[in-house]
């Protein structure tokens, strides 16, 4: 490739990233959901900053105060700041969304344009095997490998990455089913080309914008299964702020103390919606008829 293709090539790209980002920014929901979003990042990179106590003091002599009077969302049982915990658990659940999304996003591609590529038996076998994976609620899976496991939040990462990658894996596979026969991969085949190298360098990067819009949408769902484990005590365990063990927590209180579980059942309700906006957004912004409008 030659310094003027190369120099050609980077502003396509950054083009591409701004209209992108143009257009979710123009959309009421989708800017919604990114700044929802950011907000996260903020308060899981700045948590020690932004949170007004320490989220693991206990003050027996301060508990269930309701909001107000140096305690912005009140306290809990054992006298916790709950605001200080809700941004905390910011950090717990950013992880969840990067560790599920970094373990799920490549074997889900890699399975389903692998499939979709090669067929035949190969595709009959994984795509056997993913309507196992389906055939089950993504939370009744989860529960199974967690109690397979043990409680903890990395076996609950693991659980939740092991139950969500086959919708993926179903999308990339049909992504490659329409482009496998393409003059471009007919091409690749007659200079040589082996299946890992067209699998890789030609049916991925096609599959790849329908696999994050997918991804993206996918989050909620995560966040949902996350606190639903936290939540039946499988997930985060105490002390951790994670928010569906805090409304687990909680829950014993919430009839004389709402603020227990309304705020970290607002976060939870907050990010899955931002996710799914987010998502509606992206595949938006990545269909080529909405892009030529711009």
């Amino acid at each position: 490739m030659s310094a003027r293709t190369q120099t050609l090539t980077a502003p396509a790209w950054l083009g591409t990233l701004s209209r992108i980002a143009l257009f979710l920014l123009r959309s009421p929901t989708s800017a919604f959901g990114l700044l929802v979003l950011a907000l996260l990042i903020v308060s899981a990179l700045f948590a020690p900053l932004i949170a007004t106590h320490d989220p693991y003091v206990q003050n027996l002599a301060n508990t269930l105060k309701a909001p107000g009077n140096g305690h912005l969302f009140g306290t809990d049982e054992l006298g916790r700041d709950i605001f200080s915990r809700l941004i905390f658990g910011a950090r717990i659940t950013l992880s969840i969304i990067f560790l599920v999304s970094i373990i799920v996003g490549p074997i889900g591609l890699g399975i389903g344009a692998t499939s979709g590529y090669l067929g035949g038996k190969v595709d009959m076998v994984m795509m056997r095997i993913t309507d196992i994976f389906l055939s089950f609620p993504s939370l009744i899976l989860s529960l199974a490998f967690v109690a397979a496991l043990g409680p903890s939040l990395n076996n609950a990462i693991i659980a939740i990455a092991l139950t969500a990658w086959p919708p993926i894996a179903r999308l990339a596979r049909a992504e490659a089913m329409t482009v496998r026969s393409a003059d471009y991969i007919a091409a690749a085949r007659l200079q040589g080309a082996s299946a890992t190298r067209i699998i890789v360098k030609s049916i991925m990067p096609m599959c790849l914008p329908s696999v994050l819009i997918r991804l993206t949408l996918n989050m909620a769902t995560v966040i949902l299964t996350a606190a639903g484990l936290g939540f039946l005590g499988l997930g985060a365990q105490p002390p951790l702020p994670e928010w569906g063990a805090m409304i687990a927590t909680g829950r014993r209180y919430m009839l004389d103390n709402w603020w227990l579980v309304t705020f970290p059942g607002l976060a939870i309700l907050c990010v899955s919606l931002a996710f799914n906006l987010l998502g509606d957004g992206l595949r938006d912004a990545l269909d080529p008829k909405q892009m030529n409008r711009r």
